[in-house]
């Protein structure tokens, strides 16, 4: 997957692209359905997918509270694996916040993209204050003359599939709620960066990982299935992690500490993917150690036996 990030120098092995429009935060079921229909609106095409960089809520509420379901490089991975061939992640930034829609359409979509087909979703606005419709978008294609696709917003079982809805059940402690409208476990990515230590000296060595900028799932501890992406123990595990501020040190900026069943090794540095399967607990304050090992003890074991029902 090429990933190109100035709609004003594409070379030409990059234009002509079937692409889907969209923050496509989370990658979920309504996300891959519209990149679906982009691949199958001109099979001949390169598939392609436009999408922005700061996502332009951040953009415009850079101090509001994180809401990212997934890093920039997540979503990559996750829309590579799904056969994006092109992946437009142009930079938000207040030149692009001031196009209009037609000069949206005009200097992104046709001039600087040079795309066959797009593909939006039904509620999908464009251009400056988000005052383009889909309507206004199709009448644009016929002018300018690329091909414009309006995909019907998705209904799952608990509703109508959103970012939003996925945010809420994370929140809540719902994880296969998120999971059943992502289509996949959701996942934190990221490196493994230094700790106190105090889980070695409790017996529990863990990988630890910030959750910086990312929407924050509740607090709790959770069986996960745990990814190794790179280094000598790339691989697939199961695990259980601990998510949160830490109440029994005292300590208040929020992480992810997770434990693998049954490894040894060094994971400093490493990039690590962790999927979020139950959970199990709210964090809480324990009396003493051993109180907070007799429930590590228990949370393993709960961890273990529903991973292996998987």
């Amino acid at each position: 997957m090429r990933i190109i990030r100035d709609y004003q120098f594409v070379t030409p092995e990059d234009r002509g692209a079937s692409a889907a429009i969209g923050n496509f935060d989370g990658v979920h079921i309504g996300h891959q359905s519209v990149i679906e229909i982009a691949r199958k609106a001109d099979p001949s095409a390169p598939l392609g997918v436009v999408t922005f960089e700061p996502h332009p809520r951040e953009y415009f509420a850079p101090d509001a509270p994180p809401f990212r379901l997934m890093s920039p490089k997540a979503r990559a991975t996750r829309l590579e694996k799904l056969g994006v061939e092109r992946l437009y992640e142009l930079n938000f930034n207040a030149a692009l916040a001031a196009l209009t829609p037609r000069e949206f359409a005009e200097n992104v979509i046709t001039r600087g993209l040079g795309l066959k087909h797009v593909v939006v979703g039904a509620d999908f606005c464009f251009g400056k204050g988000r005052s383009g419709t889909v309507q206004d978008l199709q009448t644009f294609g016929k002018e300018m003359g690329f091909g414009v696709t309006i995909a019907e917003l998705l209904e799952g079982t608990e509703g109508q599939v959103s970012s939003t809805a996925i945010r809420t059940a994370l929140s809540e402690g719902r994880p296969r709620d998120a999971a059943a409208q992502l289509g996949h476990w959701h996942r934190i990515e990221g490196k493994v960066i230094g700790g106190e230590q105090r889980g070695r000296e409790l017996g529990y060595p863990t990988a630890n990982m910030s959750i910086d900028g990312l929407h924050p799932p509740k607090f709790g501890v959770y069986a996960v299935l745990v990814d190794v992406l790179d280094g000598p123990h790339k691989g697939t595990y199961h695990g259980a992690a601990s998510l949160g501020v830490r109440p029994m040190f005292g300590e208040n900026r929020a992480n992810l500490e997770t434990f693998l069943f049954d490894f040894s090794g060094d994971l400093y540095g490493s990039t690590l993917s962790i999927g979020l399967v139950d959970f199990l607990r709210p964090e809480e304050k324990f009396d003493g150690l051993q109180a907070l090992i007799d429930q590590m003890d228990a949370d393993c074991r709960q961890a273990r036996d529903i991973l292996g029902a998987l």
